[in-house]
């Protein structure tokens, strides 16, 4: 009788280093990998546009390499757990695999599916493929989770080499034939208004494209990560994130192309960057440990916390739009709509005068960046805007507010990165291209440039506000 094994892809669309691929191969004769579409389950964190953007391509780059290897992907649309039933008997598979998601929706299904599957006497397997280690590996002495980066990286770091990839398989078993799946357009993934060209213009999803980019920055930009790894204008940063979000790399597979590229992954610029791969440990660690905190404060004094009331809908809006008058926040934003991305030093920049200068929630943030980045991920961006807010685990005092204007003048000296995404204040001098406001009339009328007409007035007073904000946290911070 020949053996039949169904392996649920989901956010590892990938071959190379799948557990749950490789062990569908070992053990079958034939191996049906399968989509399945069900994003009503992810409510209240259905992708936003430019995740199923990046998806559709995701999934047409793993069907193609699929083919090549003599398989196939088999896309459905529906409940998981019945298209998985209805997979299975049509294939005759009694075995299903797949690679564990962390998501505390996905927790919670995937439970329920392996239960349920068991009872009705199926072989079900998950496997760890998005993650150097499970976020309940590493406890504190007292064996709760970790609060603190430093002290998890620290307990984390000795286990690093024992991790390497997984083999890939050298051949992929024939899929089933005539089985009933759907053509990806099915899936309705891709914006019916097509606002995506700068998507496309900036990003190749696919395995393929994860591993050329991670190879190239290994080989030699990663010798300057640690210098320009905060400099918005340079090509400073792997930009790996999209790629390790949708599994066409995993971490394991970072790390062992950095060792074969020479690089120590403990010290040294490549160190550096497996240690941003430590902190989406970290925020993984986070948000299985406290699921709440994709809505909810961490520190349960924000939950009072008195946000903005009046004009927050406005002022949200200039926000989003990238029409807040402060260069390096609008540069941020333009360039996180035009191109799915914003660098990450930009990133808490704009958070904080969201969260702070602006004083509205930080849920209003991280809901807008869930839906426009490619590489928005519930764990990092929970983790990102609790910290940047000061209501999360390790998170950045409340009284630390990031100043726009600072942070432009010390990483982006030359205006070159507000230039590029601000082109109404390309004609600035230097020394006024972060605060406009301050130059005087004459330098503004020969820059060709009206506050309030041609370019934004500032929304917002960045010392008072400061100052209001840290009053608010007055309020709270003796847990009154």
């Amino acid at each position: 009788m020949t053996t039949t094994a169904i392996v649920w892809l989901r956010r590892d669309l990938r071959i190379a280093d799948n557990p749950a691929l490789a062990r569908a191969a070992e053990v079958a004769e034939r191996v049906v990998p399968v989509y399945i579409h069900a994003p009503d389950e992810e409510a209240p964190w259905q992708p936003g546009g430019a995740s199923r953007w990046w998806l559709h391509h995701s999934l047409a780059a793993l069907d193609a390499s699929l083919h090549q290897g003599g398989s196939g992907l088999l896309i459905a649309v529906g409940e998981s757990l019945a298209e998985l039933r209805r997979v299975a008997a049509a294939a005759g598979a009694h075995q299903v695999f797949w690679n564990r998601l962390y998501d505390p929706w996905a927790v919670r299904r995937d439970a329920a599916i392996k239960q349920a599957l068991r009872a009705e006497g199926y072989r079900c397997e998950s496997f760890n493929a998005g993650l150097l280690l499970e976020p309940w590996e590493i406890t504190n002495t007292t064996g709760d989770p970790y609060r603190v980066f430093s002290a998890f990286w620290r307990k984390a770091l000795p286990r690093l080499a024992a991790i390497d990839a997984r083999p890939t398989p050298s051949v992929l078993p024939p899929t089933v034939d005539g089985l009933d799946g759907l053509n990806l357009q099915a899936l309705d993934l891709l914006p019916r208004i097509r606002w995506e060209s700068g998507l496309a213009e900036q990003w190749r999803p696919g395995e393929a494209a994860a591993e050329e980019r991670a190879r190239v920055f290994l080989s030699g930009p990663v010798g300057h990560y640690p210098d320009e790894r905060d400099l918005p204008a340079r090509p400073g940063t792997s930009r790996l994130s999209p790629h390790l979000h949708f599994g066409e790399i995993g971490p394991r597979q970072v790390l062992a192309l950095a060792r074969a590229a020479g690089h120590d992954p403990i010290t040294g610029p490549a160190g550096e960057l497996i240690r941003e791969l430590g902190w989406r440990e970290f925020a993984h660690h986070l948000l299985y440990h406290y699921p709440h905190t994709t809505e909810t404060p961490l520190d349960p004094r924000f939950t009072n916390f008195p946000w903005r009331s009046e004009h927050a809908d406005e002022l949200l809006a200039a926000w989003q739009r990238g029409r807040t008058g402060i260069p390096l926040v609008d540069a941020g934003m333009r360039e996180l709509w035009h191109t799915g991305f914003m660098h990450n030093r930009v990133r808490m920049v704009v958070a904080s005068l969201l969260t702070k200068n602006l004083r509205l929630p930080w849920q209003e943030g991280a809901r807008w960046f869930w839906d426009t980045l490619v590489d928005a991920d519930l764990a990092n961006n929970t983790l990102g805007w609790q910290w940047t807010a000061g209501c999360g685990a390790d998170a950045a005092p409340y009284f630390r507010v990031f100043n726009p204007v600072r942070q432009g003048e010390r990483f982006d000296p030359e205006g070159e990165y507000v230039r590029g995404w601000c082109p109404e204040l390309a004609r600035l001098p230097g020394r006024y291209v972060h605060q406009p406001w301050t130059a005087p009339p004459a330098v503004l009328s020969a820059a060709g440039l009206t506050l309030g007409q041609d370019y934004p007035a500032a929304i917002v007073d960045l010392d008072a506000s400061r100052k209001v904000a840290l009053a608010a946290w007055d309020r709270i911070k003796g847990g009154g």
